[in-house]
């Protein structure tokens, strides 16, 4: 059996695991990522990427390149529960307020190119089969491979192995409602049959007992969400077959639509679970092995990159020896309230999506269609939604502390820029607006300070800003004393060396 030794073992390389090896390779920690299987799904899946992880994946480099690969689509607005009402994300000062649809396959191999490139490991074919964490590290087996590490991130799904092997609870709700979702090929379509990706109320329909959400790909190839509002459900483990998808299409799409080929096809449901701790000693959960959640907005990816994001750069510190006391528990204390957050709404929105709802509930959809056409309401629901409303819990009085910083133009003695750029090494930056931060001023490692001035008010002269994106302190005026500064610095984001 090989032995294999590392910094950190990494168990499943979808978006989540291969989103955190990125991260720790660009902090140069030794990473390993065992996936079990031994080629990539070119499955659609989560097939959108929300404004605020849009806005992550810029601040690394790695929006561009996923961009070139979106399917073409409306500009238009994310949605709550399928309500045909866009949420309007302009006044959460974004550059990119509209969801971007990329097959999930695409955004995979994005990022694991940039991992590979960065000095990461991806070891495919090879399915954890066990975990033994011990107080100074965790070994993995996997296949013929022993893996020694510092730390372990699960980040292998909603059926996580790692979860089942160290015998942890995933409380929560079973599923009640079931559905196919597939990546087919049309030979021919009706006129219901959509031709290019708009709002998600425009993309849904229902017909002698079934619902279904069809969406354009390009060319003939469509992805199919369905179910049935007349009978019970299927055993999830039956597998899907043409006649079925074949039914659900000429019900809701007519007898002209006409099935060509099916690439892949799976069941799901709506359960609702979350671990009750993020972090087991030398393990960490990450993902949809630490969340899942009737898949509603397009949050499930968009949630995983989020806690990868998060994660990334405190594991880093930790591995290095240079986090502040408390640093990498304070990935469970920030992100669980917010997969917590995720699965209350999506049952929110579970029940005003019911395809074939109460007279009650039919009510409840009107009134909240209403709700949603106010400004106030709209601002609220799309910060939910895209994630650019997230504020973390930081100490600290200033507004400012715990929110996201917004894509700032800026101008440093290099010429004009803008914030994302300051993000690409994976540093945090001291971002002095007013020319008072001390000079001779020493930062710790991975720590920049940039000088500019600003064209956009950011509400404060100095801030401090997390690797993630995060203000985790910041003045108005002339910035505090090297001593109040460097408390800062070292009280949230790494020792000095």
């Amino acid at each position: 059996m090989d032995e294999i030794e590392t910094e950190v073992v990494i168990a499943g390389a979808g978006p989540t695991g291969l989103m955190l090896a990125y991260e720790l390779a660009l902090a140069g920690v030794e990473t390993l990522v065992l996936e079990k299987l031994a080629q990539r799904t070119e499955q659609v899946k989560g097939a959108g990427i929300q404004p605020r992880t849009a806005e992550l994946l810029e601040s690394r480099g790695l929006l561009e390149p996923l961009l070139r690969r979106a399917t073409p689509h409306e500009p238009v607005g994310g949605h709550f529960a399928a309500l045909p009402v866009p949420l309007d994300c302009a006044p959460w000062r974004t550059r990119h307020p509209f969801p971007i649809p990329i097959p999930q396959w695409e955004l995979e191999e994005v990022l694991e190119e940039r991992a590979v490139a960065a000095g990461a490991r991806v070891l495919r074919g090879t399915a954890v089969s066990a975990v033994e964490p011990g107080d100074d590290g965790v070994v993995v087996t996997a296949g013929d491979s022993r893996a020694r590490a510092r730390y372990l991130a699960a980040c292998d799904g909603g059926h996580s192995t790692v979860r089942k092997l160290l015998g942890l609870p995933f409380p929560g709700r079973p599923g009640t409602r079931q559905a196919v979702l597939a990546d087919i090929r049309l030979s021919a379509v009706s006129p219901l049959v959509p031709q290019r990706i708009g709002h998600m109320s425009s993309l849904t329909r229902q017909a002698d007992g079934y619902w279904a959400m069809l969406v354009p790909l390009g060319g003939d190839r469509y992805r199919i969400t369905y179910g049935r509002t007349d009978q019970a459900d299927t055993d999830r483990d039956t597998p899907v077959t043409d006649e079925e998808i074949t039914a659900g299409l000429r019900a809701v799409y007519g007898h002209e639509t006409t099935l060509g080929a099916v690439d892949n096809a799976s069941r799901f449901t709506d359960a609702t679970r979350q671990l009750e701790h993020y972090r087991v000693g030398r393990v960490l959960f990450a993902g949809d092995a630490a969340h899942i959640h009737p898949p509603l907005g397009g949050q499930g990816l968009n949630l995983g990159i989020q806690d990868a994001f998060n994660l990334g750069w405190k594991l880093a510190a930790t591995v290095r020896g240079r986090a502040p006391s408390g640093l990498l528990d304070s990935y469970h204390a920030e992100r669980h309230p917010v997969g917590a957050q995720v699965l209350h709404h999506t049952s929110a929105q579970r029940v005003l999506a019911d395809p074939a709802p109460s007279e009650d509930v039919a009510a409840l959809r009107d009134i909240f269609i209403d709700l949603l056409r106010l400004p106030d309401t709209n601002r609220h629901l799309a910060g939910l939604m895209s994630g650019l409303s997230l504020r973390y819990t930081l100490p600290g009085d200033h507004p400012l502390t715990g929110q996201r910083i917004p894509d700032a133009d800026l101008v440093t003695d290099a010429g004009p820029t803008r914030v994302s750029a300051l993000f690409g090494a994976g540093h945090a930056v001291l971002l002095d607006l007013a020319g008072t931060v001390p000079a001779g001023f020493r930062l710790p490692p991975r720590v920049d300070l940039v000088r500019a001035t600003r064209t956009d008010d950011l509400g404060a002269a100095t801030l401090l800003i997390r690797p993630d994106g995060y203000v985790c302190w910041a003045a108005d005026g002339p910035a505090a004393s090297g001593d109040a500064l460097l408390a800062a610095i070292t009280g949230n984001l790494a020792t000095m060396p």
